[in-house]
């Protein structure tokens, strides 16, 4: 070797919260695959989830039934994930902290705005990175957006974006995400609703007013399943965002409208259904690709060209995390920005039940 090359540091060691949907599917494989990370330690009380943890990722992994056993070995991890139900990120994220641990929290990154705030605030006292999976700026479609936008071929100014997470699930599948109880930070606007607000602020900046409808549609169902949500940002763009488990037909995932152009897309990011598949990324090989046949159009109606849709790459996420504690860089999405979308949730609950719209500063 080289005298002059350096030896590459030890991965950083990772404990994962939970491991259900979100453990399983998306933070356990991402953190299996991105250089720099090591997964080191599951924590799950279920027994068949422990199961699956050393079925998919060897009999040597570690598991853990409680998180008092994870922060008791604070000192030989680097990094935690939480991956809980909704209720328990505050908290969890709070222990992390306090045992001196940088953390990613799936989103949303706590329920209400002021733990979320106590968070950040927590993170900067401490020195420690905190960040959100809001892994969604990383879908194709969403990474194709962006690319547009960022070229002028919309135009020179986008007079709306419309951005939509439909699904046909006419029958309740049950548990906390369905619970009607507010500490739960259930139903849909919290859960998909979370990631459709990050990317209209990625897109557009802050908003300035929220106007939300959010309905309770299915026979049984306690929290929201069919809610909408309209924002204008301060530079006057506005973005109207769906969120449904009624839509019998599903509308396009984005139709943007620019001065000169618009581009509408359907269907939904591959990489999700990949994940649940059993696929893993391989670094060096294309990931989250589509077929021309799934492209959106760009252009109007005397015409329109199909346009590639760039590769989805959920793994720019972890990687940027390993750059944020390496270099003490920000991360992929920081505090504040979660804190925001938090704020914007906040108030399109507030505007659904008093069925008005909230004007304020939202940054």
């Amino acid at each position: 070797m080289d005298r002059t090359e350096e030896a590459a540091p030890p991965p950083l060691r990772v404990g994962l919260i939970g491991y259900g949907l979100a453990g399983s599917v998306f933070h356990a494989p991402l953190i299996a695959s991105t250089e720099g990370l090591a997964l080191d330690t599951v924590v799950t009380a279920n027994p068949e989830r422990r199961a699956q943890v050393h079925a998919e990722h060897g009999s040597s992994m570690r598991t853990l039934a409680t998180t008092r056993e994870l922060f008791a070995r604070a000192g030989a991890l680097d990094l935690v994930v939480v991956a809980s139900p909704n209720r328990t990120h505050y908290t969890l994220a709070r222990q992390a902290l306090e045992a001196g641990l940088p953390v990613v929290v799936d989103k949303p990154l706590a329920g209400t705005v002021a733990e979320a705030q106590q968070l950040a605030s927590l993170a900067a006292e401490r020195g420690l990175m905190l960040s959100a999976f809001h892994n969604r700026r990383w879908d194709n479609d969403f990474r194709t957006v962006r690319a547009l936008l960022a070229d002028g071929a919309l135009g020179g100014e986008v007079r709306r974006f419309e951005s939509r997470y439909e699904r046909w699930r006419p029958e309740l599948k049950g548990g906390w995400r369905e619970s009607g109880d507010p500490a739960e930070a259930g139903g849909l606007l919290y859960d998909l609703g979370s990631h459709l607000v990050d990317q209209a602020l990625t897109l557009f900046g802050p908003a300035t007013s929220v106007y939300a409808e959010s309905d309770v549609r299915r026979t049984g169902a306690e929290a929201d399943d069919d809610t909408f949500i309209a924002l204008t940002h301060a530079d006057g763009v506005r973005s109207h965002l769906w969120v449904s488990a009624v839509a019998a037909q599903l509308g396009p995932r984005f139709r943007v409208l620019g001065s000169e152009a618009a581009y509408v897309k359907n269907g939904l990011d591959p990489q999700e259904a990949a994940l649940r598949e059993g696929a893993r990324p391989v670094p060096g090989q294309r990931w989250g690709v589509e077929p021309e046949a799934a492209w959106g159009t760009l252009g109007d109606l005397e015409a329109r060209r199909p346009v590639p849709t760039l590769d989805g790459d959920y793994p720019a996420y972890y990687a940027g995390i390993v750059t944020a504690l390496r270099e003490g860089t920000p991360p992929p999405v920081t505090a504040h920005e979660a804190v925001a979308t938090i704020r914007v949730l906040e108030a399109a609950r507030t505007s659904a039940l008093e069925a008005r719209v909230v004007t304020a500063d939202l940054a």
